[in-house]
């Protein structure tokens, strides 16, 4: 099962609409990836609890539109876990799978929330996020596709599917009310880090990268510190990237600032393994400086993704065989 993917802050969402080949969710995403992660999005239009099939809760499983897509999906991933469901009513799979997850949904109680999309009533909807067959399902977090899957699943597999999914990204998310749901105490933000989370949202990348530098100054092992310097950092550098990077690198492949700059790219992209076998081959290509200024500008964008996953372990691997 892959695992999900980089944990990119919102703003770099942005950025990539304007990067060529970017895969992005274009202009249904475009405002609402700059809004602040905070902010909850209004609840769904509730369901007659007197119709056949209607959930319990409709807080925590709502049919998605095009033009409820930005409100429901993306805002709401900043506030908490959401699951896209791509399917079709003619589709037996489709609807075994949504009643599966429809109580989960449930079970759930908040930690995740289920948005079901026709793909036949909304085509620009299944297109946005590149689906190919159904059922899709698309897990989001703060703006970004975390995890992907096609085909049924059994209740084991979404199960663990979505204990892997909560416990990499969900308990980051400040999460939704449910009535008659227990919910935990709410613990105190970090000064600092909203301090330097504002300068994010604000698109001031110069201010948060000094404030998460103050706190790695008094505690050098805080590791989510540490992954807020490097992002913005990474957000720094990309806002000014060149469109046509990749074609830039490849024709100057001995070129070391063009193949760096090549990487980010390919981060923004959404195509890291290529991002990292490309800083991996000028390690092992090149001496010196050149050499040191492609392994820690590996180090730095390996560091923004889970250090569990395997595309990241094995990318280790590959520098460290470069290396030696």
């Amino acid at each position: 099962m892959t695992r999900p993917g980089p944990r990119v802050n919102p703003a770099a969402a942005s950025i990539a609409g304007n990067l060529a080949g970017a895969v992005d969710l274009s202009a249904l995403k475009e405002r609402a990836t700059r809004q602040a992660a905070a902010r909850n999005s209004p609840p769904p239009a509730a369901q007659n609890s007197e119709t056949p099939g209607a959930v319990a809760d409709p807080s925590l499983v709502f049919d998605v539109t095009e033009e409820s897509f930005e409100a429901d999906v993306i805002q709401k991933s900043f506030q908490v876990l959401v699951v896209v469901n791509l399917g079709a009513q003619w589709s037996e799979p489709c609807q075994q799978l949504t009643s599966n997850l429809e109580r989960l949904a449930q079970e759930g109680q908040g930690k995740w929330v289920l948005a079901k999309v026709d793909v036949e009533q909304q085509p620009r909807v299944a297109q946005a996020f590149g689906a190919e067959s159904i059922p899709t399902v698309i897990a989001l977090a703060q703006g970004q596709p975390v995890h992907a899957f096609s085909g049924a699943q059994d209740d084991a597999k979404l199960r663990e599917w979505l204990g892997e999914l909560h416990k990499a990204v969900g308990s980051k998310l400040p999460g939704i009310q449910v009535q008659g749901a227990e919910q935990p105490q709410e613990v105190p933000a970090d000064p600092r880090f909203v301090e330097a989370e504002n300068a994010l949202e604000q698109g001031d990348f110069a201010a948060a990268e000094v404030a998460y530098q103050r706190i790695l100054d008094a505690e050098p092992r805080n590791s989510e510190a540490k992954a807020g310097l490097n992002h913005s950092r990474f957000l720094l550098r990309v806002r000014s990237l060149n469109p046509n990077a990749l074609e830039i690198a490849d024709s100057a492949p001995h070129d070391v600032a063009a193949q760096l700059e090549a990487a980010d790219v390919e981060v923004v992209s959404q195509r890291p393994e290529r991002a990292f076998a490309r800083l991996t081959a000028v390690v092992r290509d090149s001496a010196g400086d050149d050499r040191s200024l492609a392994r820690e500008r590996l180090l730095s964008l390996l560091e923004m993704f889970d250090p569990t996953d395997p595309m990241v372990l094995q990318a280790r691997r590959n520098l460290a065989a470069a290396l030696y």
